[in-house]
């Protein structure tokens, strides 16, 4: 056996985000990553190929359970041997020797075995094996703040949610900048669910924030964190309520006084108007 003594890596479209050789001798082992819903694709390099006819060959992927995905059996498709799940759900690239596995779930994660196989008088003969891990990624939805209540007294209370990801989120904090640009970090216990189906997760925290002495109005981000990416929700601006009847009785008072000027001197006027037109009626001394 020629025993290959480099790793090699690939990287292909459509959902897959890599694929990496351990590699060894014609035994291979290799890892693929993809995303939830999209298209897998599971190498099976044939290090022979150039010598070699499909047609001469029996190509064929199965799972960690023994179920067959695919059969390419002497240059045709062959579909007796495959499982009910995988049906319709796969499609092999003959250029290169991979299969794709369509619309791809968590349960799909696991070991994917490929056989090339060489047919022979007296029976079967694998000319090649490959070993391909699969794990699935789904990214959160954006992170979104919902504010419950804002006092000064009890502070801001507020929850921060996201949900259908894959795998389960490793942080979740809050930031709040005041209005001087002093950013502080609040975390808390996140609260983590399980869709039963697609298995995909939903996490929230819910925090109660001191409203920082002196400050009227913040700025909240609340942040996820999994293994390999971090998700921002959007700038939340949050207002202390004193500080709109604040404002509100400082535009009374404004307006107030807008009033008291304008209309102070037209009193003022009309008075020395009055005064006028009385002195020039009383009779003059004789």
């Amino acid at each position: 056996m020629n025993v290959l003594k480099t790793c090699t890596a690939c990287t292909m479209t459509l959902g897959v985000l890599f694929v990496m050789t351990f590699a060894l001798s014609d035994a291979v082992s290799m890892k693929t990553q993809a995303y939830f819903n999209r298209t897998a694709y599971l190498p099976c390099p044939f290090t022979k190929a150039q010598n070699r006819s499909l047609s001469e060959l029996v190509v064929f992927w199965q799972d960690h359970n023994k179920l067959v995905l695919y059969e390419h059996y002497m240059g045709k498709e062959k579909l007796d041997n495959v499982n009910v799940k995988y049906r319709a759900r796969t499609s092999f690239d003959e250029d290169n020797w991979a299969l794709g596995l369509h619309n791809v779930q968590i349960k799909d994660m696991g070991t994917y075995d490929c056989f090339i196989q060489r047919k022979t008088p007296k029976g079967s003969v694998i000319l090649q094996q490959t070993d391909t891990e699969l794990s699935v990624m789904a990214n959160f939805s954006e992170p979104e703040i919902e504010v419950q209540n804002i006092t000064r007294i009890s502070g801001i209370n507020l929850t921060c949610s996201s949900k259908e990801g894959y795998p389960k989120p490793t942080k979740m904090y809050i930031s709040i900048t005041n209005s001087t640009n002093s950013t502080n970090e609040h975390s808390g216990d996140m609260q983590i669910s399980q869709d039963n189906v697609t298995e995909l997760f939903s996490v929230s925290i819910s925090l109660s924030i001191p409203f920082p002495d002196g400050v009227y109005n913040v700025t909240a981000l609340c942040v996820l964190e999994t293994e390999s990416m971090k998700i921002s929700s959007r700038l939340h601006n949050i207002v202390l309520p004193e500080s709109r009847s604040i404002q509100e009785k400082r535009k009374s008072w404004i307006a107030g006084v807008i009033i008291i000027v304008l209309l102070v001197p037209g009193f003022v006027l009309c008075y020395l108007v009055k005064l006028c037109c009385r002195k020039q009626e009383q009779p003059g001394i004789s």
